[in-house]
């Protein structure tokens, strides 16, 4: 419920401050673009401090604060009447979003059984798509407008929140993350348990160093056009299409079945050597995505292109393939603090970029969407080219770890008898 809440509350935004409340409380575009940029940058400054907290304090903890944040944060936006009580909400919201996304997908990933990890990460994925569908829902047919419509928006979060907040009192703790925290404990100076201390130091070293490069990178470059749908694509809508946001929000939907069944289609491969085949195309699909509005011009049949063909390639990139690997590149005392850093290197581009994406989206259209497809296709290149080396050299060195644990050499250098279980490659 990590995601849903996330993306629900990011597309909220988006759609009740874009849209909803832009006229009654006079929002400039300008002002637009710094409540939702600043959301960006709050997401940023909270995965980073948050992941790192859920790795050192434990999966729980972190994660029931956060929520608290949360709900405080959309009761602000809920009630907002000026543009100082949006400010205070975007940036609570934010905070909270990023400090609960990367410990949930931890616990998420460590309490899963072997064999399903993968299936687990990517039905996280799929509930990141549920609330966006529920805000959709909400905004298409409800039939409010003006402040009433993001009101209603806000209360859905906010009723959610508590409702995910109660359950999350009745979790335990990764049995995981506690085995490995009292493993570095009681051996912090083994260099068995070395890297799996976590200390920030380790987490820019080889191997884990090139990870944290990749996976930050693919994630920055493929989310500055997904961020760009996320809370621009009403705007962008309204002032380049000459659309309304009630059609819009209907038109969105269309493709979101598509965006369920692939998703489903992906949790049986995910977790298979096929998954790489349908990464590539996935990956394919985003990049022709994008290329319509850069080689068209935008429009309401180049837009809903965009939203339909990337939605479609989404399902088996982007998002989904990126929570999956910052899951098996890293250890699991850094697994939330790598995570944490790239989604904060992420969501500060983006909210960097977010700042200018409605002056830059009007005044210079044509340069706007170039710039989007050629990180687009910098994300292809890094995911389909570069992460698979980095995988292929992790499955080694946990081969050869096992053996070596197993497989001790005596002061000779040969093998000890075999006294003990082989380890399975």
């Amino acid at each position: 419920m990590a995601s849903y809440l996330d993306s629900a509350a990011l597309v909220t935004s988006g759609i009740a401050i874009g849209g909803y409340y832009a006229a009654p409380l006079q929002l400039a575009p300008e002002t637009i673009g710094s409540l939702l940029g600043l959301q960006t940058l709050a997401f940023a400054a909270g995965a980073l401090f948050g992941g790192r907290l859920g790795d050192r304090f434990g999966r729980r903890t972190v994660f029931t604060c956060s929520l608290v944040l949360y709900a405080a944060g959309v009761l602000l936006l809920l009630v907002a009447a000026s543009p100082a009580l949006l400010f205070a909400g975007v940036i609570a919201t934010g905070l909270a979003i990023g400090a609960d996304l990367p410990v949930s997908l931890a616990l998420v990933n460590e309490e899963a059984p072997e064999g399903r990890k993968g299936t687990m990460v990517v039905f996280s994925s799929m509930l990141w798509l549920a609330g966006i569908v529920a805000v959709l829902l909400l905004s298409s047919f409800m039939g409010a407008q003006g402040m009433l419509g993001g009101r209603v928006l806000f209360a859905h979060l906010l009723v959610v929140a508590v409702v995910v907040l109660l359950l999350r009192l009745t979790l335990s703790e990764s049995a995981e993350w506690a085995a490995a925290r009292r493993a570095a404990d009681t051996h912090p100076n083994s260099p068995a348990e070395k890297v799996e201390f976590g200390r920030i130091r380790d987490l820019f070293r080889a191997p884990t160093g090139y990870a944290l490069l990749a996976t930050g990178l693919y994630y920055a470059t493929w989310n500055l056009g997904a961020n760009t749908l996320g809370q621009f694509g009403t705007f962008l809508w309204t002032a380049l299409a000459e659309g309304e946001v009630a059609r819009y929000s209907q038109l969105t939907l269309l493709g979101l079945p598509m965006g369920f069944v692939a998703g489903l289609v992906f949790m049986r491969v995910v977790d298979r050597p096929a998954r790489q085949a349908w990464f590539a195309a996935g990956t394919a699909l985003i990049v022709i995505a994008w290329a319509l509005p850069a080689l068209f011009g935008p429009g309401e049949f180049t837009l809903v292109a965009v939203m339909l063909v990337s939605g479609l390639g989404n399902a088996f990139a982007g998002e989904s393939i990126y929570k999956i690997w910052s899951q098996e590149l890293f250890p699991t005392l850094l697994r939330a603090t790598a995570t944490g850093v790239t989604m904060a290197f992420t969501r500060a581009l983006a909210g960097l970029a977010a700042l200018g994406t409605p002056a830059l989206a009007l005044g210079h259209t044509g340069l706007f969407f170039g710039l989007l497809l050629g990180v687009t296709v910098l994300s292809a290149v890094i995911g389909l080219v570069w992460v698979p080396r980095l995988a292929r050299t992790a499955r080694s060195e946990e081969r050869a770890d096992a053996v070596q644990r197993v497989e001790p050499a005596d002061p000779s250098g040969a093998p000890t008898p075999d006294t003990t279980e082989k380890a399975v490659p």
